[in-house]
């Protein structure tokens, strides 16, 4: 990374963009035009700080592209985090965005009677098998993980698996699948990250940035009450 160059900001696509784009906007940050054009098919965008630009990325390519040193900042939440699990990216703020919670879920029938603890040996269909492992091992069961990238809740009814592992915000879609929830394994937000490299090489602009984002945090939130 070179000192001179532009910091790039990595966004998630999808639901958390809409969320994280009140606190960029708070820390300073508006983007050109064509971000907000759904029409636009360009990926990196200029903004009003001639030393910043964004990319927008798929939310499991944040954490690649920052661990890489693509991108030097970025937004991502806690479960990619644990699932990319790279020392090169640092998380130093908690945005209180993107709020859910990680867990085991399986068909009602099954779930009115089974016990967690007993468990040995599990398959599961999950986006995210490490987590799952790791999960997993931790109790001495071991986990047989298919990957699927979504659709998780159609995994039980065709026989797939027995269970599943996932995001869980309200709850509505696995009940509208017939599952419930049996096990807890995390709660869920997105962070601000940071490639390693670049803040031990850039620390008095990267260090501002995170401040700038800690302080848009605390501003919306006071507005907010």
């Amino acid at each position: 990374m070179s000192a001179k160059e532009k910091l790039v900001l990595a966004l998630p696509k999808g639901r958390i963009l809409d969320e994280v784009m009140p606190l960029v906007r708070e820390a300073g940050i508006e983007p050109e035009a064509a971000f907000g054009d759904k029409d636009a098919r360009q990926l990196r965008f200029t903004t009003n700080r001639p030393d910043v630009d964004i990319i927008r990325v798929r939310s499991f390519d944040v954490a690649t592209f920052i661990a890489f040193g693509a991108a030097h900042l970025g937004v991502a939440g806690a479960d990619v985090l644990m699932e990319f699990d790279s020392p090169e990216i640092y998380a130093p703020l908690d945005l209180g965005i993107g709020k859910c919670r990680m867990m085991v879920a399986e068909p009602k029938g099954m779930g009115d009677n089974d016990d967690p603890d007993t468990w040995s040996h599990v398959r599961v269909a999950t986006k995210y098998p490490e987590i799952t492992r790791r999960h997993f091992a931790a109790r001495g069961v071991q986990a047989e993980c298919i990957k699927l990238n979504g659709a998780m809740e159609l995994a039980p009814s065709l026989g797939l698996c027995r269970r599943i592992v996932d995001l869980v915000s309200s709850g509505a879609t696995l009940k509208a699948n017939g599952l419930v929830e049996i096990e807890h394994i995390a709660d869920i937000s997105s962070r601000l990250v940071v490639n390693r490299t670049a803040w031990k090489t850039r620390p008095d602009e990267i260090g501002s940035w995170i401040e700038k984002f800690r302080m848009a945090v605390a501003s919306l939130k006071g507005k907010a009450n």
